[in-house]
């Protein structure tokens, strides 16, 4: 029992990267006022960026490098349509998910399409420090992208938002875009800044999964993060750390179904259900926090200058 719950942590870690790192995205963008929903299509998008980059480099660091510019320039994309455009952000960001989807899956098909095997690479390894230490050194199992993650972007994030001028600046505008303006602020320039962070963030979040949990690149790779993404952001209030912990809620949810399917319980139920699992937890928790969740006050509102 001890060695299930120490690999079952050790996982809740692992799986619980790509969200928080597309959730710290979308907390990021809507804090300036853009409800993102292109984040599942920059999401698969990073990840066969990351993917097609890495293989015909041979490199996967050039391949993360790629997947994050991607991921920039699809921010960059959502800054047209929502603040330059004014398009409504839903349909744009519909939009962007079914436009970098279909770029994603005929790129795809176009270069790997003939192959007889499906197409891998060798992919980040774990760190392993204190392996010789028992618990400690499972717990410790973890790819760089999971303590860059947790311990880097986690705190960077909060400290840019509620320590730094631009952080304030960002605030400002998902909550008053007329007096940041009238203080002399660019409102379109913040945004389009928080969307080309967000949106590397969002790549980045795909590309892990491409690039070190599977070493490939399939279809169903993102199979509803992104979605889930977006419900951590309300459940975080949109504060960087509670959003890990929403993280850290469907990770472990993911890692414990994955468990015991493995285990292989004779139980008369669907295999489907345990996939269902972490989702129905995910739902469970947004509704339980969702009820005193305070959104930025200019979500969703365009803002044109007088």
């Amino acid at each position: 029992m001890e060695i299930f719950l120490v690999n079952l942590i050790a996982a809740t870690f692992r799986v619980s990267t790509p969200i928080l790192l597309a959730a710290l995205g979308e907390t990021i963008n809507e804090k300036a006022g853009i409800l993102n929903l292109g984040i599942e299509g920059i999401m698969f998008f990073g990840a066969f960026v990351g993917f097609f980059a890495a293989d015909k480099t041979g490199s996967l660091w050039i391949g993360l490098l790629f997947a994050i510019l991607s991921g920039v320039l699809a921010g960059l994309l959502m800054g047209l349509l929502s603040v330059t455009l004014g398009v409504n952000q839903h349909v744009s960001g519909l939009g962007i998910t079914l436009l970098l989807t279909g770029l994603s899956l005929f790129g795809f098909r176009l270069e790997y399409g003939g192959s007889s095997t499906p197409p891998s690479i060798e992919p980040f390894q774990q760190l392993t420090p204190l392996a010789n230490v028992p618990i400690l050194g499972t717990l410790l199992q973890q790819y760089a992208f999971t303590y860059v993650a947790f311990l880097v972007i986690v705190p960077l994030a909060w400290w840019i938002l509620y320590k730094t001028r631009f952080g304030l600046h960002i605030r400002a505008v998902g909550e008053n875009p007329e007096a940041v303006d009238a203080a002399g602020v660019n409102v379109a320039t913040i945004r389009y800044s928080a969307l080309a962070i967000g949106g590397g963030l969002m790549a980045a979040g795909g590309a892990f999964l491409s690039l070190a949990s599977l070493g490939a690149f399939s279809h169903g790779i993102i199979s509803g993060r992104g979605w889930v993404a977006i419900a951590i952001v309300i459940f975080g209030n949109w504060v960087p750390l509670k959003c890990m912990f929403g993280a850290l809620i469907f990770g472990g949810a993911n890692a414990l179904q994955l468990r015991l399917q493995a285990l292989g319980f004779n139980l008369p139920i669907p295999y489907e259900s345990f996939l269902a699992f972490p989702y129905i937890v995910t739902i469970i928790a947004l509704v339980l926090a969702g009820r005193n969740a305070s959104y930025p006050a200019a979500l969703l509102k365009p803002y044109r200058r007088e």
